[in-house]
């Protein structure tokens, strides 16, 4: 089913905004994906050409989310304040990085050295310097930030404050040390997720079966969803949306929400990423890596740990 609505309010600050996903450089390595194993105090490298766990990658305890940026993958320590900086190349940890509270989620600045970092008990959005291993900027978003998309060519981060979030926040991010909020919005329902793809902007709930698209000149689509919470991701002109509640990956059209295909995936998958032609989704419950290809039919379900919350794919020397 899906319900016109208008929010003219939540996209008055969109006009500009178009999709510019963060893609992974072709540079003739082997594609690994690394998968967070939050129970325990490693990040699980699993070729995707074999499906094997080729390194389990020592790191401080409980690695909850993992995000590439450049030729690093930034690994957030929830619960132990800390920031894991995993080299691409080499699989091996480079830096920890301390001055965090709770570190939630991360996100790429088009530079390739920055990472956008959410706190959530500081309810701060943090730049990140690769290079120097250092917080060198951080500014108030007015609520427990959660997930978070960059937009690069409307150079702005939308975070989503709270697991079931009242409000989003938009930081413009054009002068990458200098973040500042510009807007904060109420979404039609409790937000979780959010994400920016093919000149839309979507937004997943905390708490309903729904999602909505905005499309940047004052219109919007409710769409129906699984169990919340949902997560998205993208690929071309599709987009993924998981329910670990309901155990689906559902495949939509990015533009319209057109419900394309559902796949079904172990309870628990929760986050989703894509990665190099592939969809990647980690099992809290189950431990496990589901790879689907870009049409959403899963073709992989590797056990990799007891509980996996995160993933993203790094192109190893």
């Amino acid at each position: 089913m899906v319900l016109h609505v208008n929010r003219g309010e939540f996209v008055a600050g969109a006009a500009a905004l178009v999709a510019a996903p963060y893609a992974l450089a072709r540079t003739g390595g082997r594609v690994v994906a690394l998968v967070t194993a939050d129970l325990e105090s490693y990040v699980a490298a699993v070729d995707l050409s074999t499906g094997l766990v080729v390194k389990r990658i020592r790191t401080l305890a409980g690695p909850r989310a993992i995000e590439r940026v450049g030729d690093v993958a930034v690994v957030a320590h929830t619960e132990h304040g800390a920031i894991s900086l995993i080299d691409a190349r080499t699989l091996a940890v480079r830096d920890s990085v301390g001055g965090v509270t709770q570190p939630r989620y991360a996100a790429s600045a088009r530079d390739g050295r920055h990472a956008f970092v959410t706190d959530s008990a500081a309810r701060q959005l943090l730049v990140l310097d690769l290079v120097r291993a250092a917080i060198v900027a951080r500014v108030d978003v007015g609520g427990p930030a959660r997930h978070l998309s960059y937009e690069p060519s409307g150079r702005v981060v939308w975070v989503s404050l709270g697991n079931k979030a009242a409000r989003v926040a938009a930081v413009d991010v054009a002068t990458v040390a200098r973040p500042r909020v510009v807007r904060r919005f109420a979404a039609p329902f409790l937000a979780h997720d959010v994400g920016f793809a093919a000149g839309r902007v979507w937004v997943t709930a905390g708490a309903a079966h729904e999602l909505v698209i905005y499309d940047g000149r004052g219109g919007a689509v409710r769409v129906a969803a699984d169990a919340a919470p949902q997560h998205v991701t993208f690929a071309g002109r599709l987009a993924f949306v998981t329910s670990g509640e309901s155990g689906t990956m559902r495949v939509h059209d990015a533009r319209t929400g057109r419900l394309l295909r559902t796949s079904r995936v172990p309870v628990g998958s929760y986050n989703v990423q894509e990665a190099e032609g592939r969809v990647l989704s980690p099992s809290l419950d189950r431990g496990t890596l589901c790879v689907a290809d870009r049409l959403g039919r899963v073709t992989d379900r590797i056990q990799v740990a007891r509980s996996s919350h995160d993933a993203c794919a790094v192109v190893t020397a």
